[in-house]
């Protein structure tokens, strides 16, 4: 597998570390190097959450990813996708769910929430896959399994199987809402296909 530079960015309090987290156990568990940089201003308040992630053979260098390196991004939320979109590399696939969180700003009304965010990624990036995970983390039970939603959609586009995916679940979610993850987590990839 080539090296593979993973971008998860969301808001405080929606499960972008725990993403992160299961990802990079899966990888580590796979026999891959892994390294994992969490950026994070006002998380608590709803503020960007941003995990750079890097999975390769060999020793990996710097822990964060340039401008236009990322393979993949996963944003769980429209406005926070906009904002990384430029991390994106040519030809790099991200996936967005398709939820808008007022930021400060908006809330007080000091700006507006753009409304052309999607057809900004259908014009400008091409290969993003925008979809409700919201709705169907919520049809498995909870809001909060939108990480796993999101982690099953992408996970067709790494060299894993699904069973190192559901062992880094299981090993990494408290064991009272594994079985509600591991259903997110197939969901997501049926949503990938388009078959939600």
């Amino acid at each position: 597998m080539k090296d593979i530079n993973i971008l998860i960015v969301g808001v405080g309090g929606q499960g972008t570390l725990l993403a992160s987290v299961i990802l990079g156990n899966m990888a580590l568990e796979e026999g891959y190097d892994v390294k994992l940089s969490e950026v994070h201003g006002m998380a608590q308040r709803g503020g960007s959450v941003v995990t750079h992630v890097k999975i390769g053979e060999g020793p990996i260098g710097s822990p964060l990813i340039e401008e236009g390196g990322a393979d993949i991004i996963v944003a769980f939320e429209l406005l926070e996708g906009y904002r990384w979109a430029h991390y994106l590399k040519k030809g790099g696939t991200m996936y967005v769910n398709d939820n808008r969180i007022n930021p400060m700003p908006v809330i007080i009304g000091s700006a507006e929430y753009p409304e052309d965010i999607k057809e900004f990624f259908k014009n400008e990036l091409g290969n993003v896959k925008v979809f409700d995970a919201l709705a169907i983390a919520e049809k498995c039970g909870s809001p909060k399994a939108v990480n796993t939603v999101l982690l099953g959609a992408m996970s067709g586009d790494l060299p894993f199987d699904e069973k190192a995916w559901i062992k880094a679940i299981e090993g990494s979610v408290k064991s009272k809402f594994i079985g509600l993850n591991k259903e997110a987590f197939t969901e997501g990839r049926k949503a990938r296909n388009g078959n939600q």
